[in-house]
């Protein structure tokens, strides 16, 4: 595997960035609108309820999280589509760059915006109502990790999707941090939802780091087996997503199926 060949993928997507900032609403404009949003709902709930529930914690600390995974997922899926609408998907392959080289590349872009993103989330939600998100300590470090490694792995499976059915399957690919958000706890514990849903949720990656960060939050400590359990799955999924990806890629090769990402196959 060549550092070289994988930088080259990387640095396509910063020049893509560099010469069009408006490239740059698309990662940045969500996360604003969310975190403003969620911060000022959790302020008013703070004003309305009892007290003996800190919404901000609990809340904004969740939407930044699982903002968070998004950019993991969505950074792997747009710089695939960018190729693929410039009828450049082909021409990497050209070359003598390997698919693994490929999704390596893939992930460094996805890495970098998502690390802009979070930071530009932990800087809106200081300045608006004065929330720090690094109160949960070294299981931060944790709970990140295991969402980096969950969200390539989500990213690589819809990718795979794309190549096997076209570009139009990338409106499969959207939903599924939406499809996931219900079954993994974001905003309540998975207990309350009815056990045959309960155990999908043991088997999903960021249900241990909410859960987790809930624990954190409302007894001060931190649960090793949660992280165990997290980081666990995050890289079996990674590993099935990786050999998906490259089990399609060379699936489409052999059948001829990656001529429709042709610049004469490709409809604008």
């Amino acid at each position: 595997m060549s550092l070289a060949r994988i930088y080259a993928i990387f640095l396509r997507q910063i020049y893509l960035f560099s010469h069009n900032w408006t490239r740059l609403f698309s990662i940045f404009a969500w996360i604003f609108v969310d975190v403003i949003l969620w911060a000022f709902i959790t302020k008013y709930l703070n004003t309305v309820s009892s007290g003996s529930l800190d919404f901000i914690s609990i809340f904004v600390g969740a939407i930044i999280m699982w903002n968070l995974f998004v950019r993991f997922q969505q950074g792997m899926i747009m710089p695939l589509l960018e190729d693929v609408w410039t009828s450049n998907f082909l021409n990497y392959f050209g070359s003598p760059l390997m698919i693994s080289e490929y999704a390596v590349g893939l992930m460094s872009v996805s890495f970098v915006t998502s690390v802009v993103g979070f930071s530009l989330m932990v800087v809106i939600a200081g300045l608006v109502i004065s929330y720090n998100i690094f109160m949960l300590g070294i299981g931060l470090a944790v709970f990140l990790l295991v969402l980096f490694i969950f969200g390539l792995a989500v990213g690589l499976f819809a990718c795979g999707v794309i190549l096997r059915f076209g570009p139009s399957a990338e409106w499969i690919a959207w939903p599924i941090p939406a499809i996931l958000s219900p079954l993994v706890g974001v905003f309540y514990p998975i207990s309350v939802l009815p056990h045959a849903v309960q155990a999908i949720s043991r088997i999903l990656p960021p249900t241990y780091v909410f859960e987790g960060m809930r624990q954190v939050l409302a007894t001060g400590t931190l649960s090793l087996s949660n992280l165990g359990w997290g980081l666990g799955l995050g890289f079996v999924y990674m590993i099935v997503a990786f050999s998906f990806f490259t089990y399609i890629y060379r699936l489409v090769l052999r059948n001829g199926l990656i001529s429709r990402f042709s610049a004469e196959a490709t409809e604008f």
